[in-house]
């Protein structure tokens, strides 16, 4: 099913752009308003934050254990545990970002890189953001690279553990919860292999794409 049906019907958006205004950016984010013409049809204005493209990773063992990384989010003001997680630099396919993350955050490279699931919207009110999450195994060490703004912890937990994490709220990162959750689910149901993953290039970005 493409981007723009759902149950068999196209769909066209109701909004209209008139014009668009860069109001904020900074090398992570970038911020735009909208002159729009509302589903109702009177006049109104969209803001927007645009940021690249997000790559999530379960590094899972072979005994069926997850990587995971801490640390504070600022925005939040909170301490999260997270699956390996990072943002794609422009134009970046997101496998070869996921790659990079897990061998800078996580100190692994892996042999087995498969996708799990479409992208995600993570807030798709105000902003444009996607992420693909990808499952990793066949997991080998190598030397940590984190970014000189991240101090991380590093732990290593047993899938049913990661899952519990999740249920009782102690991991409340959007990516961490979509891929684990649907990890857990096609565990149950026992699907088959999942496809081995090709780089995928960023979406079109913009009020029109």
């Amino acid at each position: 099913m493409s981007n723009d049906e759902g149950a068999g019907r196209p769909r066209r958006s109701p909004w209209r752009t008139l014009s668009t205004r860069s109001v904020y950016e900074n090398p992570w984010i970038h911020v735009r308003e909208d002159a729009v013409i509302r589903p109702d049809g009177a006049e109104g204005i969209y803001g927007v934050v645009e940021t690249p493209l997000a790559a999530g990773i379960v590094a899972l063992t072979e005994d069926e254990r997850v990587h995971l990384v801490g640390q504070w989010r600022y925005s939040m003001g909170q301490w999260s545990w997270e699956i390996v997680e990072g943002g794609a630099a422009r134009e970046e396919p997101s496998l070869t970002a996921a790659q990079r993350e897990l061998r800078e955050e996580a100190g692994l490279i892996a042999q087995d890189w498969r996708v799990l699931g479409d992208e995600i919207h993570l807030s798709n009110s105000f902003t444009d953001e996607r992420a693909h999450i990808f499952l990793a195994t066949g997991l080998s060490k190598v030397a940590a690279e984190p970014d000189p703004t991240e101090q991380l912890e590093l732990r290593c937990e047993p899938l049913d553990v990661c899952f519990d994490l999740v249920d009782r709220g102690e991991i409340k990162d959007a990516i961490s919860v979509v891929a684990l959750l649907r990890l857990e689910r096609w565990r149950r149901r026992g699907r088959p292999p999942l496809p081995v993953a090709r780089p995928r290039p960023p979406p079109p970005r913009g009020p029109h794409g």
